[in-house]
């Protein structure tokens, strides 16, 4: 397997000789490697975060269902 690869653009030089592909350095790689890691993290995070909110809604229609609310006045209540 090849190492992954970047597009450097250098401006200075006339056009069709600008782009040059180069192998990304292994502190390139490791740099984007740990990003990557990161923004599973916080997506993994995201999205438990919404669960947690999700399953606090669903928790706290219950009891507003228990109190003697109907569905529909939660809602209303709710889309205020």
């Amino acid at each position: 397997m090849s190492n992954p690869t970047k597009i450097v653009v250098d401006l200075s030089q006339p056009k069709g000789q600008r782009e040059s592909i180069v192998e990304l350095t292994a502190e390139e790689i490791a740099e984007r490697d740990a990003r990557a890691l990161a923004a599973a993290e916080e997506e993994a995070a995201r999205q438990q975060a919404e669960a947690e909110k999700a399953a606090e809604a669903e928790s706290a229609k219950q009891k507003l269902l228990a109190l003697g609310l109907t569905e529909s006045e939660i809602d209303a209540f709710l889309s205020r």
